[in-house]
């Protein structure tokens, strides 16, 4: 019992927290920690990827790490121990806590054998597994394992979803005829022993051509790919991180699985439930913007707007805030479970911006109180934070009508899906010269084209109406924010 309470004392575990609303799971995109390396309370040990963001997880106490209980590109509940922390180093020896059954950390792989506890096997990676009377059957010719550090960084390198990096300087040699180096184990990532396991193809046989002799996914497609006529193995000088030239391309290489987690997945559920929750209705207008323009032209010159960014969007933005406070009854939301409409005396403004990791909605809150140098300063920090990565799930939380931009790609229009929860949202075209009847002429003239979706469960096609005509009327005339605001 002693020892049970030296052994909690000294090592705590920090268990992945619910960074979000309600979340169960998060991605470990990278760790910023190693075995041995110190902490100290409120250091960022790790960045996770949720459902909605990526987030920088601090650790809340001081200490050594101990150890690692996931890799990289593992997705984890939350709840689970992610990492060991040893809060008295040096205060001697002491078992540590059990890990939860999962996969090791990559990062333990410079570990030595003599660093692993008593009674367990060292492995590759990890501690290694407990000693039991199961026996494995000893592969033919195994030897020595590989230098770690090669396979490490090809796991790992797998694990964040890229192949392996190729050498700056010539690889080391690989065997012409397949296997592992020095008739060892042959290397590849997890990943690709089971592609080779589904495609029935025995790794040894398969001449590697990633770093260190480590064994790809194209290879693996290769050896399964009928070959036209006998290819000559690469020389070891030769060696590249490519599949030989000559190898006729499998019909599985003609496809890419790409799994859906994080934003993606998040994406894809908000989507479906809300297009098939909310009875979408989308409505269109086309609208003469050339004093807008001009208006964005003289902002620009302005030096009560300097530092900030002036662009369509902003007056585009101003003008659905305007528009709201005419028709208050646009801003509500659905609650199912007590059968009612949540009227919001307040907007958090969304704004739809496409990120390497998918399509997020970060909110200015309270956006129908800012200014408009304000309301720019809140848009040029919203959409840098979100390229950058680095929004958080707060910032995508409690969002009541959102615009989404699609003008940027030159598109004319589309029919956006709400975002869950929101009844509005307000989708830009392309402002290009048009012809364009002005005064009795045909002139060119800046046009675009709004869609509003709105949820016909609380917003009748009068009220969304009004609503779409009153921000093509301000883009119309500008001079309207003053007037109706």
């Amino acid at each position: 019992m002693t020892t049970m309470t030296e052994t909690s004392a000294r090592f705590r575990e920090f268990k992945m927290p619910d960074v979000g609303e309600g979340l169960t799971e998060a991605e470990i995109l990278k760790w910023f920690v190693q075995p041995g390396d110190t902490v100290t309370d409120g250091q960022v040990v790790c960045e996770v990827e949720t459902a909605k963001a990526a987030v920088e997880l601090p650790i809340p106490f001081d200490g050594v790490v101990h150890e690692l209980r996931f890799p990289e590109g593992t997705t984890v509940d939350v709840g689970q121990v992610i990492i060991a922390i040893d809060v008295a180093p040096g205060s001697g020896d002491a078992p540590a806590p059990a890990a939860e059954p999962a996969q090791e950390p990559v990062a333990a792989a410079s570990q030595g054998d003599g660093d692993a506890p008593k009674g367990r096997t060292p492995v590759l990676v990890g501690y290694g597994v407990a000693e039991s009377s199961t026996k494995r059957r000893p592969r033919k010719g195994a030897s020595a394992a590989p230098e770690a550090a090669a396979v490490a960084a090809a796991v790992q390198a797998e694990l964040n979803g890229h192949a392996a990096p190729a050498a700056a300087a010539p690889a080391p040699a690989v065997p012409a005829q397949g296997g592992a180096p020095d008739g060892g184990r042959p290397l590849a990532k997890p990943p690709v022993r089971k592609l080779a396991k589904d495609l029935g193809i025995d790794l040894a046989t398969v001449v590697p051509t990633g770093k260190g002799g480590v064994i790809t996914r194209e290879d693996v497609h290769a050896a399964a790919a009928p070959a036209v006529a006998p290819v000559a193995a690469p020389a070891p000088s030769q060696a590249a991180p490519e599949a030989p030239a000559a190898a006729v391309v499998s019909a599985s290489a003609r496809e890419t699985r790409i799994p859906v987690k994080g934003v993606r997945k998040a994406i894809a559920q908000a989507m479906v439930g809300s297009a098939f929750t909310a009875p979408h209705v989308t409505e269109f207008v086309t609208v003469d913007v050339t004093r807008t323009m001009k208006l964005v032209a003289e902002l620009k010159e302005d030096k009560d707007m300097a530092g900030v960014r002036v662009n369509p969007l902003l007056i585009i933005a101003k003008a659905l805030l305007v528009a709201i406070k005419r028709n208050p009854e646009v801003n509500a939301a659905w609650d199912e479970a007590n059968q009612e409409i949540v009227q919001k005396h307040y907007v958090n403004l969304g704004i739809a911006a496409a990120t390497p990791r998918g399509l997020i909605v970060p909110n200015i809150k309270d956006a129908h109180e800012k200014t408009l140098p304000q309301l720019a300063a809140a848009l040029g920090e919203l959409v840098t934070t979100a390229r950058d990565g680095k929004t958080s799930p707060a910032a995508m939380a409690g969002g009541t009508v959102t615009i989404t931009n699609v003008g940027v790609f030159g598109v004319d229009t589309g029919t956006p899906i709400l975002n869950p929860g929101e009844s509005a949202i307000l989708a830009v075209g392309a402002i290009k010269l048009q012809p364009w009847v002005h005064k009795g002429k045909v002139k060119p003239r800046q046009v675009t084209t709004l869609a509003l979706s709105f949820d016909h469960r609380l917003v009748d096609g009068e009220l969304g109406s009004k609503v779409l005509a009153d921000v093509a009327a301000i883009l119309e005339q500008p001079k309207r924010l003053i007037t109706w605001a």
